[in-house]
């Protein structure tokens, strides 16, 4: 018999002995993983970047909108409270005194009317104001300054008057006769020859030249009474519309101080006047529209009405023969500032005497002349015309004048009248009924010939936007026809 001697051999297993396996899974798993989660942000970036752009812009965006919102409200409660109450308590008569009115007759009330709230614009990354005008409390104790002599390169213009109307293209043409499209030279302009035309940019102590009004029957006839009321005016700001024209807007934003010293004179003729009544604006028996001092004109010398408001536009110094101070203001605008504010800023503090808008989209003569053509603003005949004559006297290309641009955006005008400003405004109003109606083509060409003339205040457009509102694209009141 065998005998079983059995050997027990113990294996001992563990729980806790370390899976090396295992481990490099779990690594593996969580490498892939990382790597998963990488693609994935580079994916979400390249797909929504923008957003992290986008976004915080947005957010600075709306703290300076609220930063300027809260400015703005500063500002327009600083402006004095009678003043601005009994200001747009004008408006509300203005605009509320209109009947229900038909289809076409646009009764709408534009956005812009009545904002105070002032334009800015980035300066080296500031943000400032573009009109730099003075706080409420010394708008209301600012003045006219002391007069000084000039000393200027002129001392006198003299203004070309009819010695005998007989002797005007053979005496026997009527004013009407003379109010053609071909024919712009009339008993108003006066016939300026081309000699008489260079010997008015000769720069002398005293100048003769044509500068309206040439004729006692050349048109433009104002009432007795109210050239009594523009002969007190010391300052004055005016506008015009003719031939039914834009509705008249109420200034706003003046000091109590200056209502007392400054004038405030709108011009237009009876069709404008029968347009007006249609849509319940009536003149008082005052003679006023809230603060306008409504003149109406009688016989306008031009069949072309844009001609007819170059008038109350470059002659204010004609129109206006007492006055120190004027500022044009284009009908299809609001004029929202003190106007002696706007004296002092534009004129006193950098001693100008003429401060007119750059242009906002071009500085050549000559690029301008391609856009009124491009635009239907003029007879491509005409505009030929003139720019041939200025490339003949010699007019360069040169889009500057004393390191600005030389062409203007000439809504809104601020000058003081003196001699070198009244000749300017003349021999300007002789080019546009000489050639074409767009100031803006022989404005630098005037410049240019008036080689004296440095003083002027070319202002930019950020600074217009905060001179008024503009109402440009709506046309309330109907032209008449017929």
């Amino acid at each position: 018999m065998f005998a079983n001697n059995h050997t027990n051999v113990s294996i001992t297993v563990s729980d806790e002995e370390p899976d090396e396996l295992g481990r490099m899974r779990v690594r593996a798993r969580r490498k892939r993983k990382k790597l998963s989660n990488r693609r994935l942000l580079r994916r979400l970036f390249v797909r929504y970047w923008t957003l992290l752009v986008i976004i915080p812009a947005a957010c600075l965006l709306f703290f300076e909108a609220s930063r300027i919102a809260h400015y703005n409200s500063s500002s327009s409660n600083n402006v004095d409270s009678e003043t601005l109450t009994e200001t747009t308590r004008d408006n509300r008569v203005v605009n509320e005194s209109k009947p229900a009115v038909g289809k076409g007759m646009g009764v709408e009330q534009h956005k812009n009317l009545n904002r105070l709230d002032p334009t800015t614009h980035v300066v080296g990354g500031v943000r400032e104001r573009c009109l730099k005008i003075l706080p409420p409390e010394k708008l209301e104790t600012l003045d006219f300054p002391e007069e000084k002599e000039s000393g200027g390169p002129i001392d006198e213009v003299l203004y070309m008057l009819s010695e005998s109307d007989a002797s005007f293209v053979g005496g026997n043409t009527t004013l009407s006769q003379l109010r053609t499209d071909d024919i712009k030279f009339n008993y108003f302009t006066g016939n300026q020859t081309f000699e008489e035309r260079d010997r008015s940019f000769e720069m002398k102590k005293t100048v003769k030249v044509h500068c309206g009004f040439y004729s006692v029957n050349g048109g433009f006839k104002i009432s007795d009474e109210d050239k009594s009321y523009m002969q007190a005016c010391k300052a004055v700001v005016s506008t015009c519309a003719f031939g039914g024209g834009d509705d008249l807007y109420q200034p706003i934003g003046m000091a109590k101080a200056s209502i007392q010293k400054v004038c405030y004179v709108a011009f237009w003729d009876e069709i404008t006047v029968k347009a007006q009544e249609l849509v319940g604006r009536r003149i008082g028996q005052n003679g006023f529209i809230g603060k306008w001092r409504v003149v109406v004109v009688q016989d306008l010398p031009f069949s072309d009405q844009r001609l007819n408001g170059k008038i109350p536009k470059m002659l204010s110094h004609r129109l206006f023969p007492q006055a120190k101070y004027s500022i044009w203001v284009d009908a299809k605008s609001q004029f929202r500032r003190d106007p002696l504010g706007v004296l002092e800023a534009l004129l006193w503090r950098s001693n100008s005497i003429l401060a007119i808008s750059e242009h906002g989209a071009r500085s050549s003569v000559y690029d301008e002349a391609k856009a009124v053509v491009k635009k239907n603003k003029a007879k491509p005949e005409e505009v030929e015309v003139q720019l041939n004559q200025y490339k003949k006297d010699g007019l360069p290309e040169d889009k500057r004048f004393n390191g600005k641009k030389a062409l203007c955006e000439a809504s809104v005008i601020v000058k003081k009248h003196t001699p070198l400003t009244n000749l300017l405004m003349c021999v300007w109003f002789n080019e546009v009924v000489r050639f074409t109606s767009r100031d803006q083509l022989s404005f630098p060409y005037v410049l240019w010939r008036l080689k004296a003339f440095k003083n002027i205040h070319m202002f930019p457009v950020c600074t217009r936007k905060d001179l008024v509102n503009s109402m440009g694209h709506i046309r309330k009141a109907k032209p008449l026809q017929g």
